[in-house]
């Protein structure tokens, strides 16, 4: 039809612009992204040998044992080499995690790497993200219904993932914070408060209470003014909230007073989580955090005492909501025999262990991956003589040089690099070194 748009010109139109720099960045940023996740896990030997593994990467399996099914978990090689072909659930990582591929959950399925499994791991913990469901909210990440923009963080105690608008508290605006314990494990774990009015990030507060489409109640968010009066300051509304000042002496752990229907507190108990946004800190709260680790009143292993009956007899808030917490926080929990028994009696005592974050799992992973990489270029060049090692130096930056150049064409045209493309750049370069070399002429004196 004359006057119209040839469906080839609209769709070129409607097509984002990559270049090739950009596809390398995004290669290059994902790949360092599976090194932080995976680089501890083994991708060929199942972890059921290892035991209860103190961190790794697992997955679910919805083929397997679906929603309704018991809820099973499965290590990064068997779900290469058992369930390669099905559909799974990535969990990121867990802690005190045995592998389940093959136990008595999997009724037709036989572990191939590992067959030789016990009926079930007891010591396993597991969630409703084993079925692809987080948060408090109970859908799926990524959920196609949901409109609003928001990511995930991750609770380091019940490592269930939330959804940052319903955690009570929104993160930080800075970012700010290495680790977030959600709203239920601060009930469960109300010690926390303590050292929350101390060390805890501030973050915004949540209210306008409303009910989604799914009628789980949420909040909309919105930040309120922070003040320097060295109480925890993100609270959710005085009926929601106590401030404590419990009297010197006796090693202590009051429940916070809240107005929490009965159905919510038997939710609670269930401990269970979601994804949420990276959250953040304002210069302000960042100021606070450092005026914090400066403080002489806070020290990491007093002379004498418990530092928690230090930090109790201290005027702080208790609220409905999460906290967010600075890096190496854990350092400066009370280790004293009182406060051990505690933690073991709070299933937390891992929150002493420093070797335990998410950080240190990733930061150990990239460190192995880097290791493994060996450069062939620096492999090759060891066994050669040092005439060797310039030619092949030179003749290296060459076909780097040639080779930048060639592909920054495609780049700049916006057109695809295909393999026909590049057997025609080798075969280019080699005519070219043909030509070099029997151009040279050799004399004899």
């Amino acid at each position: 039809m004359a006057g119209a748009e040839s469906p080839t010109g609209c769709q070129a139109e409607l097509e984002p612009v990559v270049s090739l720099v950009d596809v390398l960045e995004e290669d290059e940023e994902l790949e360092n992204e599976a090194c932080a996740v995976l680089g501890g896990s083994d991708s060929e030997k199942c972890s059921y040998s290892q035991g209860s593994v103190k961190r790794q990467a697992l997955y679910a399996c919805s083929t397997c044992t679906p929603e309704g099914e018991e809820p099973a978990g499965i290590c990064l090689a068997c779900s290469y080499e058992c369930h390669g072909s099905h559909k799974l659930f990535e969990l990121y990582t867990k802690r005190n995690f045995r592998c389940d591929c093959g136990n008595s959950k999997f009724k037709n399925l036989e572990c191939k790497l590992f067959p030789d499994k016990s009926k079930v791991n007891s010591c396993n913990k597991y969630n409703d993200n084993f079925f692809g469901l987080y948060c408090i909210c109970k859908r799926p990440y990524p959920d196609p219904e949901d409109e609003v923009p928001d990511e995930m963080i991750q609770c380091v105690v019940c490592e269930d993932w939330f959804h940052g608008r319903h955690l009570g508290a929104i993160p930080p605006e800075s970012g700010d914070f290495q680790e977030m314990v959600c709203q239920s494990c601060m009930r469960r774990c109300s010690f926390l408060w303590a050292y929350a009015a101390q060390l805890a990030a501030d973050g915004g507060t949540a209210c306008n209470e409303v009910t989604p489409r799914n009628g789980v109640k949420t909040q909309h968010v919105t930040r309120l003014p922070a003040e320097d009066d060295g109480l925890l300051l993100n609270a959710v509304g005085m009926g929601d909230q106590d401030v404590i000042k419990p009297a010197n002496g006796a090693h202590q752990d009051k429940t916070l007073k809240e107005n929490v229907p009965e159905q919510g507190r038997d939710a609670d108990k269930e401990v269970k989580a979601e994804r949420n946004d990276e959250p953040c800190t304002s210069s302000s709260s960042e100021a606070h955090l450092q005026t914090v680790f400066k403080n002489e009143n806070i020290k990491t292993e007093p002379q004498s005492g418990c530092r928690l009956q230090e930090l109790q007899a201290k005027q702080f808030l208790k609220k409905d909501a999460a906290t967010y917490w600075p890096l190496n926080w854990r350092s400066r929990l009370c280790t004293c025999q009182d406060c051990m028994k505690m933690y073991g009696d709070l299933d937390v005592l891992f929150l002493t262990d420093e070797c335990d974050t998410v950080l240190a799992y990733e930061n150990k992973g990239k460190s192995d991956q880097a290791t493994d990489r060996r450069d062939p270029l620096m492999d090759t060049l060891s066994s050669m003589n040092r005439v060797q090692q310039v030619e092949l130096i030179c003749e290296y930056n060459d076909l780097k040089t040639e080779l930048k150049d060639y592909l920054k064409r495609f780049a700049d045209e916006g057109t695809v690099v295909k393999r026909e493309d590049i057997q025609q750049f080798f075969e280019e370069f080699q005519s070219k070194k043909r030509r070099r070399v029997d151009g040279l002429q050799y004399y004899c004196s």
